[in-house]
Order: C-alpha cells, then structure tokens, then sequence
C-alpha cells in the first residue's frame, strides 16, 4: 500500500468511527467522578469534563467512562 493509501484508510475508518457515535445519546452521560456533565470533542472521538480535567475515550462508538483510561487535561 502507498502511504496515500494508508492516509485514505486511516481517514475512512475514523469518519466510520464518528458516524457509529450517536452525540444525542453522549449528551445525557455524565463524569463518573464529579457528576458534571461532559463535553463531546468529535475531533478527538473524546468526552472532556473541564471539572475533573479529564478526556473518557470514545472506542468503536462506545465511550470509556473509566478513569483509568482517561487522558489528563493538565498538560494542556
């Protein structure tokens, strides 16, 4: 494969990410730790709490609400 192909590939596959994520149904979920509700970044496939400055993941449409698995929002 050429890397332009391998781009379109790995282009394709996120927008088939973000179209399996209903943003509808990730507004009424909220931070597992400060009970705030959560912001969806569709760039990132993430969902931010500015209170907890955590980002959950959002895998294969589903999002992991697990702290464990979130990225900090310190460094940023």
């Amino acid at each position: 494969m050429t890397e332009t192909a391998d781009h379109d590939t790995a282009k394709d596959g996120q927008e088939a990410e973000r179209a399996k994520t209903d943003p509808r149904l990730l507004e009424l979920l909220i931070c597992p730790l400060t009970r705030t509700p959560l912001t969806y970044d569709r760039e990132r496939q993430e969902l931010v709490s500015q209170k907890a400055r955590l980002a959950y993941p959002i895998r294969d449409g589903l999002p992991i609400m697990l702290e464990s698995e979130a990225r900090s929002l310190e460094t940023e």
